[in-house]
């Protein structure tokens, strides 16, 4: 059975257009459509109902060394208040997850995770877990909603004290208050803009989503539905579990070296990706330059030879042209190289492009 947020009724008395996404039902979008909140994130803020994304905690003694051994980043050096990306590999290195590590305490960790991984995830932790260590999966306990776009930091300014607004990105203030509503507010996103997300209890969900409306509504903050964050994710170049990575991906292949620290010490995957570091197919960006469109699971030729597939792809309302992101064989990954997508048939022009297609100024 699918499931619903907090937000769902809320959604469908909205005009939300409602779809099956990671188990859950949201909205892909609202009356005006996925250009103009697309347009509106990148020129003013838009919010989202992400309340499906999974979380879970690490407690105990014993949680750093577990959180260092079944992640691929380090932790060691992370500072109370931090949060910080990463992986989660399978031994052979493929990728299980990725996913944001949050440090509430020195023996405290607060972790985001996709939700269509939720079940899988909690499994493999749970295995995996050694000493004095407490897991909990607290999803069904947990609403999170995120306001992306410039004007994000006007509007928050608006409703709490600046003590409890996060300065820098990717730290959070654990006891937040928007309004008279307590929440985790964390200075992260997925759209490649500036931002914040609220973890909040599901019983002030609504109030929270109403409070930040109708305070944003002046600057143009919109509702966004799941299909603006798939084109503001796909311009910011941000890979996505099911299509940029899956359990035959390494991270290397994915270009996440950053998220992977070899010298750390062991974690589950490390022999396995060791010497693996130099992949022969990465992933890359590609502008289409013939007319038409490039999206996932298109087989990409250099001539008449096949030397990759794309990921995921589309027009991009950010940037005004059809981009898309692909794996392809390392000789033909240098900038610049002219491929051709195979699409139902027809040869479309794409050429290899820097990522990300979209970076904040």
């Amino acid at each position: 059975m699918e499931l619903k947020t907090p937000l769902y009724a809320w959604h469908e008395a909205h005009g939300g257009r409602m779809v099956s996404f990671g188990g859950y039902v949201l909205p892909v979008q609202y009356q005006d459509g996925v250009i103009a909140e697309h347009k509106a994130v990148r020129a003013h803020a838009g919010l989202f109902d992400i309340s499906h994304m999974a979380e879970m905690t690490l407690e105990g003694p014993d949680a750093l060394e577990n959180i260092q051994r079944i992640f691929t980043n380090d932790f060691r050096n992370m500072k109370k208040g931090r949060v910080r990306y990463t992986l989660m590999c399978n031994e052979k290195g493929g990728i299980l997850d990725d996913l944001v590590v949050c440090k509430m305490d020195e023996d405290r960790y607060f972790m985001v995770l996709n939700a269509s991984n939720r079940a899988k995830d909690a499994a493999w932790i749970q295995e995996h877990l050694e000493g004095d260590v407490r897991f909990t999966d607290i999803s069904d306990s947990t609403a999170l909603i995120a306001l992306q776009g410039p004007a994000a930091p006007a509007i928050l300014a608006r409703l709490a004290e600046p003590a409890v607004i996060p300065e820098k990105y990717y730290t959070l203030v654990e006891d937040g208050r928007v309004g008279d509503i307590s929440c985790i507010i964390s200075r992260t996103g997925y759209t490649g803009e500036l931002g914040y997300e609220f973890f909040c209890a599901p019983a002030d969900a609504q109030r929270l989503w109403e409070l930040l409306l109708a305070t944003g509504a002046p600057d143009g903050l919109v509702p966004c539905g799941l299909a603006a964050r798939d084109t503001l994710r796909l311009e910011a170049a941000m890979p996505l579990y099911g299509h940029e990575m899956d359990e035959d991906t390494t991270p290397f292949q994915a270009g996440l070296h950053f998220a992977v620290k070899m010298d750390k010490g062991d974690f589950i995957g490390r022999n396995a990706l060791d010497g693996m570091e130099a992949p022969d197919v990465v992933r890359v960006g590609l502008e289409v330059t013939s007319r038409g469109i490039v999206r996932e699971h298109e087989d990409i030729y250099l001539g008449e030879k096949k030397i990759g597939h794309t990921t995921s792809g589309t027009m991009c309302p950010g940037i005004g042209k059809a981009v898309a992101m692909a794996y392809v064989e390392k000789e033909a990954s240098a900038e610049g190289t002219e491929l051709e997508a195979d699409v139902r048939g027809r040869r479309i022009g794409v050429k290899v492009i820097a990522l990300p297609f979209y970076k904040r100024t």
